[in-house]
């Protein structure tokens, strides 16, 4: 009997179809994480037969428009491009979502911990244990510099309608 060919994306190691049903089976939207080395890429999904649908999204680029010149991949923008996608999410009619990190390592205080932080601060119920998030200081960037401080500031406020 000849061996079974699994799937090109799981021959590939870039879809775990284990973790993938699991969420699915939760019946909640997915608050989908990915990082590329240029940005980090946050979506709202939500599985159909045909394929997922995105309900919202929002990305480290968006965060330009908004006035933060700074890195795109580092913890203070995942922060910012997790909130940010949780206000279109809420714009969006989506309340609650589960955090999909795909194959990314869960290690407490990582990016990805960072964007789900931003995610829950920006209104969406998410289950989650606070352990896991990144320090405050390291969130707004004062580990990095100052100006980042100071235009984590400017862009927080700013998505908080706030001037």
């Amino acid at each position: 009997m000849p061996k079974r060919m699994h799937f090109a994306r799981r021959r590939k190691g870039v879809t775990n179809y284990r973790k993938r049903l699991a969420l699915l089976k939760s019946g909640l939207p997915r608050a989908v994480v990915r990082f590329t080395n240029s940005k980090v890429m946050v979506q709202i999904s939500d599985f159909e037969g045909k394929g997922d649908r995105v309900l919202a999204s929002a990305s480290s680029a968006d965060l330009e428009k908004m006035g933060w010149k700074n890195s795109k991949t580092n913890l203070p923008a995942s922060y910012l491009s997790g909130k940010l996608a949780a206000k279109n999410a809420i714009k969006a009619g989506v309340s609650s979502a589960v955090l999909d990190i795909g194959r990314i390592t869960p290690i407490s205080g990582n990016r990805a911990f960072a964007v789900l932080k931003g995610l829950v601060d920006g209104g969406l119920e998410i289950p989650h244990s606070e352990s896991s998030y990144p320090s405050d200081d390291r969130i707004n960037g004062s580990h990095i510099s100052e100006k980042i401080v100071k235009d984590f500031d400017k862009v927080s406020k700013k998505m908080d309608g706030k001037k």
